[in-house]
């Protein structure tokens, strides 16, 4: 059994009195760590009165949905899918730094639709205190719709929320950080299907490989591989390089850079500079 410190202890319990207090709750889960902790703390807590609402689109790879599902049935989790249109919002195709804000729009609308349908009190989301330090639009959207931010509440940051998921034995727990598809396009590139698509197929084929963290970087014809640093080492052997190429090419590529730099995540925010403050906000 994997043992908990007191003070994570004290927050679990504040988590578990803020879901009380949130009544008949949506989660919005995407199969990644954060959601699926909060998906099974909120049933622990709610029974039926809990949620968990999976988005279909072409923004997140068929692993999430695969994880969503086998989360749900392992622990019997009340759980729907439901389809969201981002990329119909010419706002969000033009992916600008605030590309999140419009997809959580969409999300946040159509979770609130079916809030009203059935009768449910909220909707809450896996946002963490690790999240306040970088650029996160979509904070702002849940902000505006009213979306409740439990581990926020509860000053549950990323790697406690994966200690209670060890210790809840949640398959999730060890994931590597997730982020959707959108996020490997480089500002200002439009987001299509078809981008999106090839960026699924590239990580596929790295994960094939062996490698755990991983994001493939759409440059047009050139993908930029970013591989977490503990992995480079092999990465870097000239039989594994010649590999990745080859692997990755057949996604849609005409070239393969690996990025000297690996994963780091938000690496997309960087050209952002001093444009924008934390959680979406713009600097004074």
């Amino acid at each position: 059994m994997v043992e908990i410190s007191e003070e994570l202890a004290g927050k679990q319990a504040l988590l578990s009195e803020r879901l009380r207090a949130a009544g008949r709750t949506l989660i919005a889960f995407s199969g990644g760590v954060d959601s699926s902790y909060l998906a099974y703390a909120a049933h622990a807590e709610l029974g039926e009165d809990s949620l968990a609402v999976t988005a279909l689109s072409d923004s997140y790879p068929a692993s999430h949905r695969q994880m969503a599902e086998r989360l749900v049935a392992a622990f019997d989790i009340p759980h729907r899918f439901v389809e969201t249109r981002e990329l119909d919002n010419p706002d969000y195709r033009a992916n600008r730094p605030d590309r999140c804000f419009h997809c959580k729009t969409e999300l946040f609308r159509v979770l609130e639709a079916l809030r009203g349908e059935f009768a449910f009190d909220s909707v809450a989301y896996g946002v963490n205190t690790d999240d306040l330090g970088d650029f996160r639009p979509g904070h702002r959207a849940a902000q505006e719709g009213g979306v409740l931010s439990p581990f926020l509440d509860a000053g549950l940051g990323k790697e406690e929320i994966r200690q209670l998921s060890r210790a809840a034995g949640l398959p999730t727990a060890e994931l590597p950080a997730s982020a959707c598809l959108s996020s490997r396009l480089p500002y200002g590139r439009e987001v299509t299907p078809e981008r999106l698509a090839a960026v699924e197929a590239g990580e596929a084929a790295l994960h094939a490989l062996g490698f755990r963290q991983v994001r493939v970087r759409h440059h047009g014809p050139l993908a930029r591989v970013e591989i977490a640093p503990e992995e480079m080492q092999r990465a870097l052997e000239p039989e594994m390089a010649r590999r990745i190429g080859e692997a990755v090419k057949p996604a849609g590529f005409r070239w393969v850079a690996l990025d000297l730099d690996g994963y780091r995540s938000g690496a997309l925010n960087e050209v952002l500079g001093e444009a924008a403050g934390p959680m979406g906000t713009p600097r004074a």
